[in-house]
């Protein structure tokens, strides 16, 4: 049976991965989180009372802490999903970005090392660190061309660069060390559980509620859009049969602008959620972002012919699933916006000591 330590499993991503972990495989996985503001226990209700899950309250950061966890439940692989990870965030507040996903990682990486050079011939060798990383590392695109895995990295926020900085510690691990690594970066991720700072979710949550949906600049920013739970799916494959040393790039093959998505959420809302006007009149355009990267495409060509993924929804299919996912969960919806899943896992983990 293979146990898998994944950092920042409450997050969105983090979760969608877990999730399909305990339900599709026989995996045992320990979930390893700070619980920051987007980290949400709520969303891994469905699996937290199976005994294969177990979580850990732990910082990254925390190099004692960090090195018990391999100590105590000797993974088989690591998936490195925690990190800071909205751009805004990162521009009025980069110092967190920095420590988290710079420092963290390195302590990360570390532990691992230490770790997996203690292990015997066969579990060394079946060792994998996956580290999963964004298409933003790779800086923006003119109205043509993809992103590769050859291309030059060019971060231009203080979240991608911070993410970069983290893409080049794995390399350098596996260059130097040997260490066993894989890394994918991926396109804008979408789907249920989402922290409603995000575009999709955001939108969805302020549509209903009748409350502007706020766009920047002109709205023609591009993104390549990629459900969340076909991320998690690829993510899984490039574990378990991707070569070590090689970076994959998952994308959707779903470029729209930020206001094309904008106008499909409110035609879905329109139709499962009518509410007299149109939901499209509350669009309203703000100040655009500093710094704002043009244009993002993924090339997944690679993913597709040396793994044989490819994603299994459209953005149409996957954007209604995603509204209809929104306005059928208003509890969890109603928990993160009132903050109350802060208070749910206070009272679920009070009196526990870290890691416990």
């Amino acid at each position: 049976m293979t146990k898998i330590l994944i950092t920042g499993g409450a997050g969105f991503i983090g979760s969608a991965v877990i999730r399909q972990f305990i339900n599709e495989t026989d995996a045992t996985v320990i979930n390893v989180d700070k619980l920051t503001y987007a980290g949400n226990l709520q969303s891994l209700l469905s699996v937290a009372d199976n005994p294969r899950y177990h979580f850990e309250h732990v910082d990254i950061c925390d190099a004692a802490e960090v090195a018990r966890l391999f100590r105590e439940h000797q993974p088989d692989a690591v998936m490195h999903l925690a990190a800071e990870s909205h751009v805004d965030r990162s521009i009025s507040g980069p110092a967190e970005f920095i420590q988290t996903n710079i420092l963290g990682t390195y302590t990360l990486l570390e532990a691992a090392r230490t770790f997996w050079s203690s292990l015997d011939a066969p579990r060394k060798a079946a060792f994998r660190f996956h580290h999963i990383s964004t298409d933003e590392v790779y800086g923006s695109l003119d109205e043509t061309g993809f992103f590769t895995e050859e291309t030059a990295y060019q971060p231009n926020s203080p979240y991608s660069a911070s993410k970069a900085s983290s893409d080049h510690l794995v390399r350098a691990w596996h260059h130097t060390y040997g260490l066993p690594v894989v890394t994918t970066n991926c396109s804008n991720n979408y789907g249920p559980y989402h922290f409603p700072e995000k575009l999709i979710p955001l939108v969805i949550l302020n549509a209903v509620s009748g409350k502007p949906l706020p766009i920047y600049g002109k709205g023609d920013n591009i993104r390549d859009w990629l459900y969340v739970d076909d991320h998690a799916r690829a993510l899984r494959l490039v574990l378990s049969q991707g070569k070590v040393g090689e970076v994959y790039n998952i994308g959707g093959w779903n470029e729209k602008t930020n206001l094309e998505v904008v106008h499909s959420i409110c035609a879905i809302l329109d139709e499962l959620h009518p509410q007299g006007t149109p939901h499209a009149k509350l669009i309203t355009y703000v100040q655009d972002r500093p710094g704002h990267d043009r244009r993002y495409a993924i090339d997944a060509s690679k993913i597709a012919r040396e793994l044989g993924w490819k994603p299994l929804e459209t953005f149409a299919s996957g954007l209604r699933k995603t509204v209809a996912w929104y306005l059928a969960n208003t509890d969890w919806v109603q928990g993160v916006t009132s903050g109350e899943y802060k208070n749910w896992v206070e009272k679920q983990y009070s009196g526990l000591r870290t890691g416990d």
